[in-house]
C-alpha cells in the first residue's frame, strides 16, 4: 500500500478505500487474536499505556507515588531491608539515609497528600536488627529423629553416661 493520495480525493475516503481492497483481497485473514475478545477494552488506554511502559523500563510502580506515600511504604519495609544486611553499620547508614529523606520532606512538603511520617529511632532498628539475627532461622523440614542404639556398657550402667 506505497501508493500516494490521488489529487481530489479526501484522505478519509482514500483510506477506506484501502482498508475495503485489503479485506477483499483477504489481507486481515488469519490475524493473531482473530475472534477473541480485545483485552482490557474496557480500561483507560492511558492506564494501560503507563502500565506497559513502567513494565517494559523496569521501573517499580512505586516511583510513581507521592512522596509521603513513599516514604511511609518504605518506613513499613525497612525491616525486611536491613535484615538483608550484615553489617551494623549498613543498618545505621540506611536508617540515616531515610531518616534525612523524611526530615526534609517535613521540612519542605511539597505535593502529595498530607501523610504523618516521623524519623526512625536508629538504636530500635539496630536492636531490633541484632534480636533478628540472633534468633536462628526456623528449618522449613525438620530433620527425621534417628534412634540412638544404646551400646552394651550403658545398659551395664544403667543408662547413665559415661564420664570422659
Amino acid at each position: 500500500m506505497t501508493e500516494r493520495k490521488p489529487p481530489g480525493v479526501s484522505f478519509e475516503n482514500w483510506v477506506d478505500k484501502q482498508i475495503r481492497e485489503s479485506m477483499d483481497n483477504g489481507g486481515f485473514d488469519n490475524l493473531p487474536g482473530a475472534g477473541k475478545p480485545i483485552q482490557d477494552l474496557e480500561r483507560p488506554y492511558d492506564e494501560l499505556f503507563v502500565q506497559r511502559k513502567l513494565k517494559a523500563e523496569g521501573v517499580p510502580a512505586d516511583e510513581l507515588l507521592p512522596t509521603p506515600l513513599k516514604l511511609r511504604k518504605e518506613l513499613e519495609d525497612l525491616r525486611g531491608r536491613v535484615a538483608k544486611l550484615h553489617a551494623e553499620r549498613s543498618v545505621r547508614e540506611v536508617v540515616t539515609e531515610l531518616n534525612d529523606r523524611i526530615r526534609d520532606w517535613i521540612r519542605f512538603p511539597i505535593g502529595g497528600p498530607p501523610v504523618h511520617v516521623v524519623p526512625v529511632d536508629i538504636e530500635k532498628v539496630v536492636e531490633q536488627w541484632r534480636e533478628d539475627r540472633a534468633t536462628p532461622a526456623e528449618p522449613t523440614t525438620a530433620a527425621p529423629k534417628v534412634a540412638v542404639r544404646k551400646r552394651w556398657w550403658h545398659r551395664l550402667l544403667g543408662g547413665a553416661e559415661p564420664n570422659g
